[in-house]
């Protein structure tokens, strides 16, 4: 399990996923060490942690920005008890959106400043690919057909004083018709632009983490399929 958790990535994995050929700038003994936010720089690796100790930690960092660390790897003997415990202390929330495609172009929405990908949380009792459509043509005007599940992406943040930890689908979409193009205002959107891959890579320097992840594989998707014609 991968959280963003203020646009740094928080990995959970069991013991044996760790690969021991991989360098970490520092490494904690999570049973034993007391964690030290203001200690921790680029990647870090927290062996054998408690429950308490990862849920600790994310508290800790949805409240402040660390920023000298790159990334964040737990380890633990009992990986699914760790999740069902952060998902036990959180309020965890689901939303959807779309990777959407025309004529090999992407589209993409300014929203506050920084590019993103419209997406939006789930009405009550709604499907997750419903949902996903819904939120492209409500943000950008945009009408879609779904192609397939890309990935899900964690992250948290602080609302009404109340941690909340975010699900969102991905969906890789086609586009049927743009003519009513427009950025929703009242989401705070600017602008929607499709960008071809040259301008998408440079605007992914003002994103997010989470969305270059969601791009990265959206991309791998493609090349599996052009693989297999």
């Amino acid at each position: 399990m991968k959280i963003f958790i203020n646009d740094i990535p928080v990995r959970i994995i069991s013991s044996e996923e760790l690969d021991e050929g991989h360098e970490f700038d520092l490494v904690i003994d999570g049973a034993t060490t007391k964690i030290k936010p203001k200690s921790l720089i680029d990647d870090v690796l927290i062996r054998d942690a408690s429950p308490d100790k990862v849920d600790e930690l994310l508290h800790v960092m949805t409240d402040n920005k660390l920023k000298k660390v790159d990334s964040i790897t737990f380890t633990s003997s009992d990986k699914s008890a760790i999740i069902k415990y952060i998902k036990s202390k959180f309020k965890v929330i689901e939303a959807a959106g779309g990777v959407v495609d025309k004529d090999g172009k992407i589209l993409l929405i300014l929203r506050k400043g920084k590019w993103d990908i419209p997406k939006g949380k789930l009405d009550k009792s709604e499907k997750k690919r419903a949902c996903a459509v819904r939120e492209v043509e409500e943000e950008t005007g945009v009408k879609v057909t779904i192609e397939k599940k890309i990935n899900a992406t964690w992250h948290t943040y602080v609302t009404k004083k109340k941690y909340v930890l975010k699900k969102t689908h991905w969906y890789a979409m086609n586009c049927i018709d743009d003519s009513a193009l427009a950025p929703q205002e009242e989401e705070d959107i600017e602008e929607v632009r499709w960008m071809n891959l040259s301008e998408l890579r440079a605007a992914l320097y003002n994103s997010y983490r989470s969305i270059r992840v969601v791009i990265q594989e959206y991309h791998k998707l493609l090349k599996i399929h052009d693989q297999s014609l």
